[in-house]
């Protein structure tokens, strides 16, 4: 791995910065999340026009820029430093790379142009809080679309007439930017019992809700995360690709890439808290002199910054691995993603927290900034985490234990649904 970033790296983490510190303060943050879209659509469109931030790592065959996952993350660190509101990661993350590696030749050339320029914002809806399971970092991804077999969102083939095709019908919590998105990516579970696979939908919504679809934002603890609750009553779908093949293989291939940024997301958040904290501490007077003057005060960010720079470490692997370069060792990836997203929220917790106490009484208002970063830390581990489900399942990947792919059931059910499994350590006899 080459640690040293390029120029344009370095040109395109500064540019973002620094429009960011312009124009997403934290008072510009509580403005925006209050917003029908839950974010700035002005500051959104300048990123997406003059930056082309959602066409980053999106191929310039597409209207994207062809950059990697690395330069992603760099974008996404600074994203989370000024913890900005808005559909960048629903939109570049989630949906774009699975519309571009499933869809068809049709589905690609319509919709990656206007995804990569902005003006079409999209969002991933999975039932349930399964996401980071679906995405293979805290479980393998069985039987997580739909609910199972019952439950979730469900879908079904209809024919005859001029009503044949595709429907959709059930419900899908905490869809990250759902509310407002022009286009739903929609997992549902099809086949019966027989023949269970979960596939990959379109739902145009841009012209309105579609006959059927009804989407809620709902009150979140982390406001600058907009997340809604999607309800499909017989919603009519377009399938993703030319196949009706079960896609959890490609929703799991994406996992570390997406591990990969929200990592750095989750560091540059940390290192914004810790930044405010520091500043704070060398003006706050007690005792006729600086609270940060104190050695105990000091132990306690310096432990924080050491924290910070390991996770930094660690996303920038996860980024740099998640492109597959040559040479790199099967699964090496998906476990590098996993253990650089847990230790990035692991990062931030203690960053926010130190935010909240040091700054004394005002840090304990709900008002003041340092909240904004407390709560997503604990935000960002309901929806991603928990932290230990993520270094299990990477411990899995890797056999840390003598527990390999496939070595037990984690979901239930399966040929060996209540056998015992013997755990050996590494080095121990059979």
């Amino acid at each position: 791995m080459e640690t040293a970033f390029t120029e344009e790296q370095e040109q395109m983490r500064r540019t973002v910065r620094e429009l960011l510190a312009r124009r997403c303060g934290p008072a510009a943050v509580r403005a925006a999340v209050l917003k029908r879209e839950g974010y700035d659509t002005a500051l959104w469109h300048t990123l997406a026009r003059q930056l082309g931030l959602p066409g980053l790592a999106l191929p310039e065959a597409y209207g994207g820029i062809g950059c990697g996952t690395l330069e992603l993350a760099l974008a996404f660190e600074e994203a989370g430093r000024a913890l900005l509101p808005s559909p960048l990661l629903p939109t570049a993350v989630l949906v774009a790379p699975l519309l571009a590696e499933l869809g068809t030749v049709e589905q690609r050339g319509r919709l990656l142009p206007r995804l990569a320029s902005g003006g079409l914002t999209a969002a991933l809806a999975a039932s349930g809080s399964a996401l980071s399971s679906a995405l293979g970092l805290t479980g393998s991804g069985r039987g997580w679309a739909g609910g199972g077999r019952a439950g979730g969102v469900q879908a079904s083939y209809r024919t005859g007439g001029a009503q044949e095709g595709w429907r959709l019908y059930g419900e899908a919590d905490q869809v990250l930017g759902g509310h407002s998105a022009g286009l739903l990516l929609v997992a549902a579970h099809t086949g019966g019992f027989t023949r269970s696979r979960t596939l990959l939908f379109l739902v145009d919504c841009e012209d309105g809700d579609a006959d059927g679809l009804v989407r809620t934002r709902q009150t979140a603890l982390d406001e600058t995360r907009a997340v809604a609750r999607v309800q499909l009553r017989d919603v009519t779908a377009t399938l993703l690709g030319d196949s009706a093949a079960d896609v959890c293989p490609a929703l799991a291939a994406a996992g570390p890439r997406v591990a990969a940024v929200l990592a750095a997301e989750a560091v540059g958040a940390a290192d914004g808290a810790l930044t405010r904290t520091v500043e704070y501490v060398k003006t706050r007077e007690q005792f006729g002199r600086p609270i940060g003057s104190f050695q105990a005060v000091r132990h306690r960010l310096a432990d924080v910054y050491v924290q910070l720079q390991a996770a930094r470490s660690a996303a920038y692997y996860a980024a740099w691995a998640a492109d597959r370069p040559a040479g790199l060792p099967d699964g090496e990836s998906a476990t590098a993603g996993g253990l650089a997203l847990a230790q990035g929220l692991e990062a931030l917790r203690p960053a926010a927290a130190e935010a909240v106490q040091l700054h004394g009484g005002v840090g304990f208002t709900w008002e003041h900034e340092a909240h904004l970063y407390f709560k997503r830390a604990a935000g960002d581990e309901l929806l991603f985490g928990p932290v230990h489900r993520l270094r299990a399942r990477a411990a899995e990947r890797a056999a840390l234990f003598g527990l390999g792919e496939g070595a037990r059931r984690e979901e239930g059910g399966g040929e060996h649904e209540g056998e015992a499994v013997a755990v050996r350590w590494p080095g121990e006899a059979a």
